[in-house]
């Protein structure tokens, strides 16, 4: 057989792989892309391995190595989009974005600041003693001290 017949499919198995990493929102479906292209790079070293007529099979020890390091990946990996998944309520790869930038709408929402403009999150002793808005008007707060 040549080699190119088993090259070829692992191109196409690599592309399908790096599709899936790329277009897919579900985690456990990028997990399957990424294992589907460390099977297109397994393929090859098994190619290379018996093309090259290697006595050693470094290839195949290769490959051994590479499922050992998958198996372990997936392992990880199922376990980290387990607690995502209870944590979140969702797998979704775009969802999960704690450390990028919030719109100016939902910094606004989740600063406690209200339509009107007033702030809706509860004086501390700080705000009481500097004079603040929020401890002139009174809040529903029982435990505040009076300004």
């Amino acid at each position: 057989m040549h080699l190119a017949y088993p090259a070829v499919l692992a191109v196409l198995l690599f592309c399908v792989g790096l599709y899936g990493v790329l277009a897919r929102r579900n985690a456990i479906l990028v997990l399957m892309a990424v294992e589907l292209m460390l099977n297109a790079v397994n393929l090859n070293l098994v190619a290379f391995d018996v093309w090259l007529r290697d006595t050693l099979h470094a290839g195949q020890a290769l490959t051994l190595f590479t499922i050992a390091i998958a198996a372990a990946e997936i392992g990880i990996g199922l376990a980290i989009v387990l607690l995502v998944y209870r944590n979140r309520g969702s797998s979704d790869v775009d969802r999960l974005r704690d450390l990028s930038e919030r719109d100016d709408s939902e910094t606004g929402a989740r600063s406690g600041s209200s339509r009107d403009g007033k702030s809706l999150a509860p004086a501390t002793d700080n705000d009481a003693g500097s004079g603040s808005d929020q401890a002139v008007q009174g809040s529903s707060d029982a435990g505040r001290r009076p300004a």
